[in-house]
């Protein structure tokens, strides 16, 4: 029995280390992020260090939620055996997220000497103007190691959709029945058997608890010496007794592996929204390059009166995107590499590619029979061409970056190809010459002043 025991406690020690590695290993990835992203994620990395520490020191949180007056600050007070929290007849006075340490819970996780539990209050789930106020609860909820739902009657539509979300967050529950005493024997019997039956296959039958918080005064006759009687209303103790001793069941058999558990899930989250976030940013800042490049090229090409330094100037500018792009993903291509990336997605491009060479070399070839004359002719349908194929270029490279500069299971070519049955041309050529007469105007206004 006793290498049981010993084995039990080596597998928790064994996942309490990683799960602190993995909090490391997760806070170690957004110091490695570029500026731009660690000014979005600064609140993901605000928590992923107090993670940390809560984990170090081997704080336990407890987290109460409930609906407005169910009793959830009068249970904080039962529960930390003092006034805490105010406690309001009308509802709603929690404003925010709120915990203070449990010192009388007699729990300490071994090993660790700063180890507390901490008792976490949140707003009510009903209050008005609640969306903020579910985010923050949502976010509650995610460092929880366990949660309280407090309720004082049957479950209503909206504590059940709450009890539904939280079961997803996948941390222990315990449903506490609050005000029990408000309500005869056979009354209390009855809704006892509704509310676990509504928690089939949420909650286990045995995370259910009965609990007077907050007793109403009750009325004593007390006999005096003469023989005499005298009614006094009293207010009993709070009996909170049933819950103390599941939450302390659960955290003596459970409190190491809990916390370990619940650590590895935050930085797993933490790290699946870093992921996210960085591809979002990434994809947004590279159709922005891609674009703005593509522009550039389809003015530089187009509107250089010199016959094949336009074609030349043009192959610049790709190259010059795909640098660029490769920094957005992490990357660094010299020019050269940029150079040679470029013509492998042209000929990737096979049939595309000698359009649209076809297509800027004639227009090349009509500047120089004509002189610069023919410039203002081809400018518009050469600038174009030769912006769309930039922007698929770019298009191809991003994907070809996204995937650390390599093109995966396909080719080049499958992935020109791919981009290019996805690709309204004529909306991207409409654009781009939107673009090309925008900056002529700009330009026009600019030699008038």
């Amino acid at each position: 029995m006793s290498t049981d025991s010993h084995n039990s406690n080596s597998v928790s020690d064994a996942q309490y280390q990683e799960a602190i590695a993995a909090v490391e290993k997760t806070l170690a990835d957004l110091r490695g992020c570029p500026d731009a992203e660690k000014q979005r994620l600064q609140d993901d990395i605000a928590q992923l260090h107090s993670m940390h520490e809560k984990i170090s020191s081997g704080r336990v949180e407890v987290v109460i939620f409930g609906e407005i007056s169910t009793g959830k600050s009068a249970l904080v007070n039962a529960l930390i055996g003092r006034d805490v929290a105010d406690v309001d007849v009308q509802g709603g006075w929690t404003k925010q997220v709120w915990g203070t340490a449990w010192e009388g819970a007699g729990h300490r996780i071994k090993g660790l000497d700063s180890s507390e539990v901490v008792i976490v209050d949140t707003p009510g789930i009903n209050e008005v103007g609640g969306a903020d106020r579910a985010e923050l609860a949502d976010v509650t909820a995610r460092r929880a190691d366990l949660i309280l739902f407090v309720t004082d009657s049957d479950l209503n539509d909206t504590e059940y959709a709450a009890l539904v979300e939280l079961a997803a967050v996948q941390k222990p529950i315990i449903c506490v029945f609050n005000k029990q005493d408000l309500y005869q024997p056979q009354e209390r019997e009855q809704l006892t058997q509704m509310i676990k039956q509504r928690l089939d296959g949420l909650i286990p039958a045995n995370h259910f608890a009965l609990t007077t918080a907050d007793p109403r005064e009750v009325e004593y006759v007390i006999e005096q010496p003469d023989g005499s009687t005298k009614s006094e209303w009293r207010k009993p103790d709070p009996d909170v007794g049933e819950l103390k001793s599941l939450i302390l069941e659960i955290l003596e058999k459970e409190g190491l592996g809990l916390i370990a558990l619940n650590a590895a899930m935050y930085a797993s989250d933490k790290s699946d929204r870093v992921a996210a976030l960085r591809v979002e940013m990434r994809n947004r800042e590279a159709d922005q390059v891609i674009w703005t490049m593509a522009a550039t090229k389809a003015v530089v090409v187009a509107a250089n009166p010199i016959p094949i330094l336009d074609i030349i100037g043009g192959l610049a500018v790709d190259a010059a995107m795909l640098a660029t792009l490769s920094k957005v993903y992490g990357l660094s291509f010299s020019m050269s590499q940029a150079r040679g990336l470029a013509k492998s997605i042209s000929a990737a491009g096979g049939v595309y590619a000698l359009g649209e060479l076809a297509t800027s070399a004639g227009a090349s070839f009509f500047k120089l029979i004509t002189g610069t004359l023919g410039t203002a002719l081809t400018l518009i349908p050469q600038g174009a061409a030769v912006g769309f194929g930039s922007y698929i270029i770019g298009k191809a490279a991003k994907k070809y970056f996204e995937q650390g500069g390599s093109w995966g299971n396909g080719s080049a070519k499958s992935v020109v190809k791919d981009i290019l049955a996805n690709t309204d041309k004529d909306s991207v050529v409409s654009h781009l010459k939107d673009e090309i007469r925008q900056k002529l105007d700009w330009n026009r206004h600019g030699e008038r002043s």
